[in-house]
């Protein structure tokens, strides 16, 4: 198979929650395969900017960063703005922004859903409204939403992400049929446990949930759920999405597509 730089050409790619974890393994792939990069997400200014200097130095892109909290619509809507602006186009749009939240449906605080709904659904809908038009003038578009395994199968105690993650499968299929003879694909990457800080910082809520402890969140609740009893790697998400946003990707559309150490086979 050709290296990804051949396989795609040169384009903009804006990754939402690209400051760290699977989404800036996404942002990074990317700008190796020589696209032009928004990085969107949280996280102190002097790292960021380090970031985006590296990025632009090692691959030769340019590399911007908006700030934009995605649980707001107006802020939402002016990082694409500026995005398009300066680009004219968003050829590539990854939405994986998303936070998480771990208690009992009849204990779930009111705010923590609306904002896991924000950020994880309504965000997806929001960008992707946006950047449609641009792709449908040049005959070229990659939308890819990054679910997970739970936008397949649920688990207790997070009904929020699972609704979302639910949502983002059916909005993702909804998409791609809409665009199906305009050179636009849609597709939605499914991981299962990925070692990043979402995962990290809800392990003590788990273990509290559950009853149990850190260790045993890690061994019997996450890695249980995975037959190959491993974290599936940030790199190898990376990987299948600079191959679906290629394209060698362009007959794979409306796809909820599991890497998840064989979790969903179960």
């Amino acid at each position: 198979m050709p290296p990804p730089s051949a396989l795609l050409g040169k384009k903009t790619a804006l990754v939402t929650g690209s400051t760290s974890g699977i989404g800036l393994g996404i942002a990074t792939a990317l700008a190796a395969a020589g696209h032009d990069l928004v990085l969107n997400g949280f996280g102190e200014a002097e790292e960021i900017e380090l970031l985006r200097l590296e990025l632009e130095k090692l691959h030769g892109v340019r590399v911007r960063y908006n700030h934009a909290d995605l649980s707001d619509p107006v802020a939402t809507h002016a990082m694409m703005e500026q995005a398009l602006s300066e680009f004219g186009a968003i050829d590539i749009l990854v939405n994986n922004a998303g936070i998480q939240y771990v208690a009992p449906v009849d204990e779930f605080p009111i705010e923590k859903w609306n904002a896991i709904i924000a950020i994880n659904l309504s965000a997806a809908f929001h960008t992707t409204r946006m950047a449609l038009p641009g792709m449908k003038a040049k005959g070229w578009g990659r939308v890819l939403n990054v679910a997970s395994a739970h936008a397949l199968v649920a688990s207790p105690f997070k009904s929020a992400y699972v609704a979302a993650k639910h949502g983002i499968a059916g909005f993702t299929k909804t998409v791609a049929l809409e665009v199906a003879t305009r050179g636009i694909t849609a597709n939605s990457l499914c991981p299962g446990y990925v070692w990043t800080p979402l995962v990290e910082k809800q392990i003590p809520d788990t273990a509290k949930a559950r009853g149990l402890t850190e260790q045993q969140v890690i061994d019997d609740v996450l890695l249980h759920a995975q037959p190959t009893k491993q974290f599936v790697a940030i790199e190898q998400v990376a990987a299948y999405a600079a191959f679906l946003c290629s394209d060698a990707g362009a007959s794979i559309t409306g796809s909820v597509m599991p890497i998840d150490g064989g979790w969903t086979a179960q």
